[in-house]
């Protein structure tokens, strides 16, 4: 079943989320009622109560142009039969509604301990081993959705948008003069342990938007960014060398890698600074440090 419908206004706002979630389970025959608002940054992420799915709204131009091909990458993983959230079975996806993308997913609840760095690392060695899937996935161009999200921002000073935006050049530029030395293939394109949730079976791997056709080594420098910059616990990246293979910090084209994950992480909230003010802070802090060229200062997650 498709809904398509058209509503030009403005961005998402928790309010006008519950609107359309409830509009969206609705057109599926299921209850919104009492669902639960797990994530809300570069996507917002409902558990519904009454049965067991997940609805993804796609939260910025970015995500929405991504969904497409989100759900094809959903269909070639699970035909073959990888460890990966599914597609809510019955329903034509993605779904359009108010302007809108919406996504229905089997829930996965989380059971058992944390999967770690060496998870993602079997993971990905087994993404990394599939045949090329029959359509055809994106090529790799890292910068545009952070250019998309530029295109989009809520409440973000002048200074600090010219600032992103040589950013992206620059970047682009360095990009463009690299030697990645594995080979290229299907990537994920945000391989890091927030991207894993323990089933009952195993670790399973979430979240499509950036999967595409790029370098191997892209694959591996989320978790490298995040021991570096991320107040993490634990060291996840010692741990997905030793399963993977390669440290891909030892890679002369790393910093390029790494300014790049960075970048990301600093511009994937700019669609919802405003309609989701709990982000602002750490926003805030990222970006002056990052600005800063300050290499050191921690950063904490998105809450």
């Amino acid at each position: 079943m498709s809904v398509t419908t058209v509503d030009p206004s403005g961005g998402l706002t928790r309010d006008n989320l519950r609107s359309l979630l409830a509009a969206a389970c609705a057109a599926v025959g299921l209850d919104a009622e009492g669902a639960e608002l797990i994530k809300f940054t570069n996507n917002a992420v409902f558990r519904l109560r009454t049965a067991p799915v997940v609805v993804r709204v796609a939260g910025s131009a970015a995500t929405r142009g991504q969904a497409g091909n989100v759900v094809r990458v959903a269909r070639w993983l699970a035909a073959h039969d990888f460890p990966g959230v599914r597609l809510l079975p019955g329903v034509t996806q993605p779904l359009v509604l108010r302007g809108q993308i919406v996504t229905l997913w089997e829930d996965v609840r989380p059971t058992g301990r944390r999967p770690d760095g060496a998870d993602l690392a079997v993971l990905l060695r087994r993404l990394h081993a599939l045949p090329y899937p029959p359509a055809v996935l994106p090529a790799w161009r890292p910068m545009e959705d952070v250019r998309q999200r530029l295109a989009e921002p809520e409440e973000l000073d002048p200074a600090d948008h010219a600032f992103l935006l040589a950013e992206c050049d620059e970047i682009d530029e360095r990009l463009a003069a690299l030697r990645f030395e594995l080979p290229p293939g299907v990537i994920h394109g945000d391989a890091f342990c927030g991207n894993l949730i323990a089933g009952e079976q195993g670790p399973v791997l979430c979240d499509y938007d950036g999967t595409a056709i790029g370098p191997r080594e892209w694959d591996l420098t989320p978790v490298a960014v995040g021991r570096l910059r991320l107040d993490y616990p634990t060291d996840d990246h010692a741990l997905m060398v030793a399963a993977y293979g390669v440290d891909v910090t030892r890679w002369d084209g790393f910093p390029v890698l790494r300014r790049l994950r960075e970048l990301k992480l600093v511009t994937s909230v700019l669609p919802v600074l405003r309609s989701n003010p709990g982000v602002r802070g750490q926003w805030e802090h990222r970006m002056r440090t990052y600005k800063a060229r300050d290499l050191t200062t921690r950063w904490q997650p998105y809450r």
